[in-house]
């Protein structure tokens, strides 16, 4: 069983001091997906840069304070890349990928648009870029499952005040347009989605007002697959009992075993009973 969780943490030492880093000693996680991590690796404390029983990968931005994802992973990747080719948007630290025998996970950190119409056109300028990096993902033979902060709500039901938020960055028609062609046109699968159907959904919540309180939110945290190991997701939950941001965490479990290569190639040599026991390693349930 594969454990992959993800939250837009809003600064890593912010949300390590509200409690992120307790929390996630209980999930049994495998690999945790970190977005707008918000630091430098000098800057950060020895509990987040080599947390215990994790190994860790950043893709920082050049600019101090802002932007970042990350990773936190049970086994050693096969590989891990960083950035998507984009001069304008690595910089930013927007993307990072980890390999595993044939699967990978990638963090992945939209921009937002709703700061200003410049930061709406850079949000344009990443999808435009971003696309076809999909395209060639899917169209790899490898497996992935994309987990982030995508800045985009996808239907209605993915918003509480829909009406009111057509105009509005992260559920503008062309960003709506541009979420469905990456599920119709190129095959990627809303996880999320297929396990769970229901309404009031959220994993991100203003701090203006009592929209936490009253769950006024959006559904703008996705892990998004290719369809082979999507259909092996099995549970979803988004944590909401304490807050560590303004976005909660999503979990989800797949039916998968999580190997690299050094672990495919020893595999014909261990006995049935462990290869049992090693796949169902760490599924504990989400607190």
């Amino acid at each position: 069983m594969l454990r992959v969780a993800t939250c837009n943490l809003n600064g890593v030492r912010s949300a390590h001091a509200k409690g992120f880093f307790r929390w996630l000693a209980k999930q049994g996680a495998d690999i945790v997906c970190m977005q707008e991590v918000k630091a430098q690796l000098p800057d950060l404390p020895k509990a987040i840069a080599t947390p215990n029983h994790y190994a860790a990968h950043f893709h920082c931005a050049e600019k101090k304070g802002y932007s970042g994802v990350g990773l936190y992973t049970r086994h050693a990747p096969d590989r891990v890349v960083t950035g998507i080719g984009s001069r304008e948007f690595d910089a930013e630290g927007r993307y990072i990928q980890a390999d595993f025998g044939a699967l990978s996970v990638v963090s992945v950190y939209l921009p937002s648009g709703s700061s200003s119409p410049e930061r709406q056109q850079a949000k344009f300028r990443f999808m435009e870029a971003f696309l076809p990096v999909l395209a060639r993902l899917v169209g790899s033979g490898r497996e992935f499952i994309l987990c982030g902060d995508w800045n985009i709500a996808h239907r209605e039901i993915d918003l509480r005040n829909w009406r009111a938020n057509r105009r509005n960055s992260g559920f503008l028609p062309e960003e709506r347009e541009w979420l469905t062609r990456v599920f119709d046109e190129l095959g990627w699968v809303d996880v999320f989605r297929r396990l769970d159907p229901r309404p009031e959904q959220y994993t991100w919540w203003s701090n203006r007002g009592q929209a936490w309180i009253k769950n006024v939110g959006w559904r703008i945290d996705y892990q998004i697959a290719t369809p082979g190991v999507a259909k092996r997701a099995t549970a979803a939950s988004i944590y909401k009992a304490r807050r560590f941001s303004d976005h909660a965490p999503l979990v989800i479990d797949y039916d998968v075993a999580l190997v690299n290569a050094s672990d495919a190639a020893e595999r014909p040599r261990r006995a049935p009973a462990a290869r049992s026991g090693a796949r169902h390693a760490g599924a504990k349930r989400v607190e």
